[in-house]
């Protein structure tokens, strides 16, 4: 009788708890399935990045990365676009943006089609790279080129391809775009120069560097369109680094954005093809950094003049390769791209290396 009792007793507990551990696993699945509902997106987009070749990196970001809202506010600061990053695209992991001088080259001319290309380099402290593919709904699809120092890697921490805590940071990219081109066909690089003269108006939202080439690739679908839409934000520099902007479209328009004489200048050119270095453009004043800017913008125009503004993208290459600036024995290269406007198209290449590139579609 004791023994029944005992072994009763027994089936009841061994009863009782696989019930408690049934109920455990029911409930971490259902953890497990809110919490892949939640971050759905962020993972998808995690699970596109790839490696290219060391330090280099490719990436779709899928769903909103909340631009739209980030318009409504804007940012004053560094520390106001870290914060709206942390809160909306990162879940809280600290986002710290890391800003230092830039020295870059980049111009437009014409194909032997006609198709209208846009060519960049982007002259550097070492910095990882991404290729960043975005969709956002209420905007127009872009491929745009992502300095990842801005996001706090470097050549000792880099993210790991695919879903990895160390890539997390990565999820900032939308906002930290130096160059792109979107559907329409408008292409737009940053490039640093020795000053501006900004006027703040107080009933406008204020953007940065990167946010403003971020509203150009999602909102703009010319020029014209782009150069008002800039003309309706103010505008800081992250970092302290003054920059203008050379835009381009499909249609051959171009124009080097600058911030002077307190108002947004727009400087066209009177030749086929529109050329940007690190100096004041506007009314002609050329005022430089004191580097190698017009060094560079005078090899470029040497060629462009030659050819009657017509490159293939292997003369770009050469030409940006040329071009990309050394300091000292350190090469300061760190990404080479041609967009292709009219047909939607490019090449990217990283550190000078023409065998790690690869062609790409927006």
């Amino acid at each position: 009788m004791k023994k029944n009792t005992e072994k009763n007793a027994k089936k009841k507990f061994l009863s009782t708890f696989a019930a408690c551990i049934a109920v455990v696993l029911a409930l971490l699945l259902i953890l497990l399935l809110v919490f892949l509902i939640a971050f759905r997106h962020e993972l998808k987009t995690l699970g596109s990045l790839q490696e290219k070749c060391p330090g280099v990196y490719t990436m779709s970001y899928d769903g909103d990365y909340g631009f739209d809202d980030f318009l409504k506010t804007g940012a004053q600061t560094d520390a106001d676009i870290e914060i709206f990053v942390t809160r909306r695209l990162l879940r809280g992991l600290p986002l710290t943006l890391n800003i230092t001088k830039t020295g870059c080259t980049a111009f437009t001319a014409k194909n032997e089609n006609g198709d209208v290309l846009f060519a960049r380099n982007f002259d550097f402290a070492h910095s990882p790279v991404m290729q960043l593919h975005t969709k956002p709904k209420n905007g127009y699809a872009s491929v745009s080129t992502v300095n990842l120092s801005y996001a706090g890697y470097s050549r000792e921490r880099l993210p790991a391809a695919g879903i990895r805590l160390s890539s997390v940071p990565a999820l900032a990219a939308p906002f930290l775009a130096f160059d792109g081109m979107n559907e329409k066909g408008v292409s737009i690089a940053l490039l640093s120069v020795p000053e501006v003269q900004l006027n703040h108006a107080p009933d406008k939202v204020t953007l940065n560097t990167t946010t403003a080439i971020r509203l150009v690739l999602d909102k703009a679908a010319s020029v014209d369109e782009a150069v008002a839409l800039l003309r309706q934000y103010n505008i800081y520099f992250s970092g302290g680094i003054n920059c203008h902007y050379l835009l381009a479209d499909a249609s051959g328009s171009s124009v080097i954005v600058e911030y002077y004489a307190n108002d947004v200048q727009a400087v066209r050119a009177d030749t086929p093809y529109q050329i940007a270095s690190n100096f004041i453009a506007y009314n002609g004043l050329n005022i430089g950094e004191g580097f190698s800017e017009f060094d560079r913008y005078n090899a470029v125009e040497a060629v462009l003049h030659k050819q009657h503004g017509i490159v293939s993208v292997s003369d770009c290459e050469q030409l940006l390769n040329r071009i990309g600036v050394y300091d000292g024995d350190t090469d300061k290269l760190q990404w080479s791209v041609v967009y292709n406007l009219t047909a939607g198209s490019g090449r990217f290449w990283p550190y000078r290396d023409l065998s790690k590139g690869w062609d790409f579609t927006r």
